[in-house]
C-alpha cells in the first residue's frame, strides 16, 4: 500500500472535469498538497494507506469555489448605502466612506471579515481588487486562502497613491514580493474606462505582457458608463478598450451588461474572459449580462460575487443559483446554462481567466487539493436524483461542511481552524460603531 497525507471518501464526488460527471462513493487521494488519485472507495481502501481519513457518506465533493470579482474589505461597509443606482452609491456614498475610513487597518480587518465568510462558504480562491493589496495579501496568506491581489489603478489620488505612476511602482512592488508565493498572485486591476485614462491604460498592457499576468476591470457595467463615455469620445468603452490592446486573453472584463450583438463577436475573437456578477447587478439595477449569449459564442465566462458593499454577501452557492435563474429568464430558454455549466462558471472557468486552471479549478491528479465537501442529507436538498442539480438548485452555502487549500483544512465540520472567528466578528463590530457614530453627526 502506497502511503499518503489524506484520503476523503465521498458519497458524491464532482470532478467538473470530464464536464457533466458525478462518481458515486470516490475517494479522493491526496499527498503534498495535490491531488494524486481520484477511484471508487473500495480501491482507494486497498491502495492507499492515508495519515488521515475523512468519510462523508452525505457529502458531496466539489472543487474549492472561485469568486472571480471581489472588493474584499468593503464587507466593513455591508448594507451602508443600499437601494440606491451605482452611480449615486458610488459617488454620493462609498468614494465619501472611503475617502474618510480606507487605511490599512481598515483593509487588513475587512478582508479577515471578508476571507472568513468567503470560507465559511466553499471559496478557496478569489480575485480582489482594492486599495492596500498587500494587506489582502498578508491576510489570504495567514489565513490560507488562495488570492489573485489586484494591483489597483485610478487616475486621482487615494490614500493608496497620488498619481497612476505611484499606483503602478506600488504594484510592481506587490508583484514582486509574491510573485513565488504558492497561494497568492497578482493582477494588474485598472478599476473602469471611466477612471483610468489612455497612457495608464497603455503601460498596464505592457507591463502585463512582461509579467506575464493578467488584467482584471469593470467594463460596460452601466448604460450611464457607455453613453457618457460616447458623449465625451464618440467611441463606447469596450471599443476604446480594444483600440488600446487591453482586450486579449488576459482580459478578465467584469460585469459586461451592456453588450451589442457585433461586440460580443468582437470581444470573442479576442479571447478575453468575462465575470458575471449577477446579485450585483440585480441590486444596483445595472443590467443583465448576456451570459447565454457569450457562451454560444465561446466566451468563457466566470462568476464573481462582487463586494459585500452592494450584494451584500460573498456567497458563492447563491451566486451560482442566481446565475443559473437569471440567464433562464434573459435568454427566455429554460435549458440555458444549466446546472454543470454554472458550477464551471463558478471553478474551472474562474481558473482559466486567472490563468491557473493548470493549478485549480478540477479535482484531476496533478492538480492543487482545493476542495469543499457540502452536506446533503438535509431536509431543503433530499431526495437527490443529481447531486451536481442539487448543488446548484436547492443548496445552500450553511451546507458548507469541510474545507481544503493545497491539502490544509481550513474549515472543520463548519469550524474555521485559521481564523479566530470571534475576534473576526467583535473587529468588524467595532468598525461598525465607529462608522454609524461618524454618520450621525
Amino acid at each position: 500500500m502506497q502511503n499518503i497525507d489524506m484520503l476523503i471518501h465521498a458519497r458524491w464526488v464532482i470532478p467538473v472535469e470530464p464536464a457533466h460527471t458525478v462518481f458515486d462513493h470516490y475517494g479522493v487521494a491526496v499527498h503534498d498538497g495535490r491531488i494524486i488519485e481520484l477511484l471508487p472507495s473500495r480501491d482507494a481502501g486497498q491502495k492507499y494507506q492515508a495519515e488521515v481519513q475523512h468519510h462523508l457518506d452525505q457529502h458531496a465533493l466539489i472543487p474549492g469555489l472561485i469568486n472571480a470579482h471581489t472588493h474584499a474589505a468593503m464587507t466593513l461597509f455591508r448594507g451602508l448605502a443600499d437601494d440606491l443606482p451605482l452611480m449615486d452609491w458610488l459617488q454620493n456614498h462609498i468614494w465619501p466612506a472611503e475617502s474618510h475610513w480606507v487605511s490599512a487597518e481598515f483593509v487588513h480587518d475587512g478582508t479577515q471579515l471578508a476571507v472568513a465568510e468567503m470560507i465559511r462558504g466553499g471559496t478557496t480562491c478569489f480575485n480582489d481588487m482594492y486599495f492596500f493589496p498587500d494587506e489582502t495579501a498578508r491576510v489570504a496568506d495567514n489565513a490560507g486562502i488562495r488570492a489573485a491581489v489586484g494591483l489597483i489603478l485610478l487616475d486621482f489620488p487615494t490614500i493608496w497613491a497620488n498619481n497612476a505612476d505611484e499606483y503602478i511602482h506600488k504594484g510592481i512592488e506587490i508583484h514582486d514580493r509574491f510573485r513565488n508565493h504558492p497561494l497568492i498572485s497578482t493582477v494588474f486591476a485598472p478599476h473602469a474606462p471611466y477612471t483610468v485614462s489612455d497612457t495608464p491604460l497603455e503601460r498596464v498592457v505592457m507591463l502585463a505582457e512582461e509579467l506575464d499576468i493578467p488584467i482584471h476591470m469593470h467594463v460596460h457595467e452601466t448604460a450611464h458608463e457607455v453613453s457618457e463615455a460616447e458623449q465625451k469620445t464618440q467611441r463606447r468603452p469596450l471599443q476604446r478598450l480594444i483600440d488600446i490592446g487591453v482586450v486579449s486573453p488576459r482580459l478578465l472584463a467584469v460585469h459586461m451588461t451592456q453588450l451589442k450583438e457585433q461586440e460580443i463577436v468582437q470581444f470573442a475573437a479576442t479571447g478575453a474572459h468575462v465575470v458575471h456578477c449577477p446579485e450585483s447587478n440585480l441590486k444596483l439595477a445595472s443590467g443583465f449580462c448576456p451570459v447565454q449569449t457569450l457562451h454560444l459564442a465561446n466566451v468563457n465566462v466566470a462568476l464573481g460575487t462582487d463586494g459585500a458593499a452592494s450584494n451584500n454577501d460573498l456567497d458563492m452557492l447563491g451566486e451560482i443559483k442566481t446565475a443559473a435563474l437569471l440567464a433562464k429568464a434573459v435568454s427566455g430558454d429554460a435549458s440555458a446554462l444549466p446546472a454543470a455549466d454554472v458550477l464551471r462558471m463558478a471553478t474551472i472557468n474562474g481558473a482559466k481567466a486567472l490563468g491557473l486552471d493548470n493549478i485549480i479549478g478540477s479535482l484531476e491528479a496533478g492538480k492543487a487539493a482545493d476542495l469543499v465537501a457540502v452536506h446533503l442529507d438535509e431536509l431543503a436538498s433530499q431526495p437527490v436524483y443529481n447531486a451536481l442539480s442539487q448543488i446548484v438548485y436547492a443548496s445552500g452555502r450553511h451546507q458548507v461542511t469541510d474545507v481544503w487549500v493545497a491539502g490544509k483544512q481550513l474549515l472543520n465540520n463548519r469550524a474555521l481552524t485559521t481564523l479566530d472567528e470571534k475576534a473576526v466578528l467583535a473587529k468588524a463590530k467595532n468598525w461598525a460603531e465607529k462608522i454609524y457614530a461618524a454618520d450621525k453627526h
